[in-house]
């Protein structure tokens, strides 16, 4: 009896939240990452990549590559680090040393872009 009013009390909760605030629905089932090339200071390319699947972070070198192709850059070498860097701080830089080719540029700084 204790449990399923416990079930009850947290569900209405959460359907409360979720009516309180209309942006805790957004982002489960699309997502945007904002990529810059940068050489010094200034940013020489950039894209705006928009997905509308659920975000999968073993999927993040599939979206790292289509980045790279519309910015038609070398992918960079996706290390673990870099995936844990842009779950817990939603951005990662990439720098030259991360790539197998020598790049242009200094770097390749990926966002997560929230609305």
């Amino acid at each position: 009896r204790i449990f399923i009013k416990f079930i009850i009390q947290f569900t209405c909760s959460k359907v409360k939240s979720i009516v309180k605030n209309p942006r805790a629905t957004y982002n489960k089932n699309m997502f945007r990452i904002w990529a810059k090339v940068i050489a010094g200071e200034k940013i020489i390319k950039q894209v705006t990549y928009e997905n509308d699947e659920k975000f999968v972070y073993a999927d993040f070198w599939k979206y790292i590559s289509e980045i790279c192709d519309e910015l038609d850059i070398s992918t960079p070498i996706v290390l673990k680090t870099h995936i844990f860097g842009y779950a817990k701080f939603r951005t990662v830089k990439f720098l030259a040393r991360d790539f197998a080719e020598a790049p242009d540029f200094d770097k390749l700084v990926i966002e997560n872009i929230t609305i």
